[in-house]
């Protein structure tokens, strides 16, 4: 990789203000769906759509941006979602049902030191992700190769980043390096955001136990009547700002009290609705007079995976119509390696009504 692209990268993994939000809901019919955002708010980034054929053979990077680290090859075909660069997965799902993701957690995470003698066991944690489509069909074979790997970044300094892995049973997992070793907590909320830990997000919920859906009855106050204002006041309460932990427990209030939906798309739909909720104004996340201007949101791209039925649908901060790529429509033992911009036009089409009089 070019000196170029290798800073380029660095600047954007040492960016503190990365802001995604994780979420999963599971269908009255059994469909398992999993959606998140990715939020950038320093810089427009290139980001891509890639169909990964069976066979396909990568390399990892290792700190001194060579590719020397693990070299692998696909087992199952996958469909991911690249940012900055085409081999830089950040999301995705592969043939068999195996999600993965990564979401940025900075300042509490700590891989292992790296040791050259195990480059050929050590993967650049940006494309962890890639792996983990190209080898294993559930979370439980995920683990196993996970304990197997040296993860590192590729840029000192750089931010560290965590992980959300699924599969078709609809078992989800966060996994997240302490003290250079890797952790898993099982995720039965289907909630992730950043730092601090997923751990302490959980124990930070039991602050917010009083919130509730609805509407506050009215009361007395002594001899003074008071009711609500305004309908919803069951919510008073919850954090609305774009921190991780508020944007945790924000998620995991709506995702647990909202309906569940009968089937696969109406699923998909509602997750999109949800995660209206966190996309991050741009400039919201920078001083003022330092905001950029040329892009026009730091919500970059949103999608929602089923798992279930091998559909990945997207939407962009440029078009907000949601597109879906079918992974039964690909025959992964054929076809070549495909990278393309999620957006081709970077306009939002506007249908016009037209009126007959």
């Amino acid at each position: 990789m070019t000196n170029k692209k290798m800073n380029k990268l660095q600047a954007i993994k040492s960016y503190p203000n990365a802001a995604c939000t994780g979420i999963s809901m599971i269908a009255q019919d059994g469909t398992k769906v999993l959606a998140r955002t990715i939020d950038w708010g320093g810089t427009e980034v290139d980001n891509y759509y890639t169909i990964v054929p069976r066979g396909y053979e990568q390399q990892s990077l290792l700190p001194d941006g060579k590719l020397e680290g693990i070299k692998f090859s696909s087992k199952y075909g996958y469909v991911g979602m690249a940012m900055g660069e085409v081999q830089f997965v950040v999301e995705g799902v592969n043939e068999v049902g195996l999600s993965s993701g990564l979401f940025y957690f900075p300042d509490y995470g700590e891989y292992p030191i790296y040791d050259d003698a195990r480059k050929e066991n050590t993967i650049a944690d940006l494309q962890l992700v890639s792996y983990l489509l190209s080898h294993y069909s559930s979370v439980d074979e995920a683990i196993a190769g996970i304990k197997q790997l040296d993860i590192i970044s590729v840029f000192p300094g750089a931010s560290t980043v965590h992980w959300r892995i699924a599969d078709k049973t609809g078992r989800q997992i966060v996994v997240e390096h302490v003290k250079g070793v890797a952790q898993f907590y099982e995720n039965h909320i289907g909630v992730i955001t950043n730092s601090p830990g997923f751990e302490w997000h959980i124990v930070n919920l039991s602050n917010y136990i009083h919130v509730n859906v609805g509407t506050i009855p009215s009361r007395n106050l002594g001899q003074q009547f008071v009711e609500s204002i305004g309908s919803g006041s069951g919510y008073l309460g919850l954090p609305g700002d774009f921190t991780p932990p508020s944007r945790f427990v924000r998620a995991a209030y709506f995702l647990n009290t909202t309906r569940q939906q009968p089937d696969g798309i109406h699923t998909v739909l509602q997750l999109f609705h949800l995660l209206n909720v966190f996309d991050v104004p741009l400039a919201c996340d920078t001083p003022v007079g330092k905001e950029p201007l040329n892009f026009p949101s730091a919500t970059q791209w949103t999608v929602a995976t089923n798992l279930t039925d091998g559909l990945m649908y997207y939407r962009t901060m440029y078009n907000s119509n949601i597109r879906c790529i079918d992974l039964h429509d690909i025959d992964f033992a054929t076809i070549s390696f495909i990278a393309k911009p999620l957006d081709v036009n970077k306009e939002q089409p506007i249908e016009k009504i037209l009126i007959n009089v």
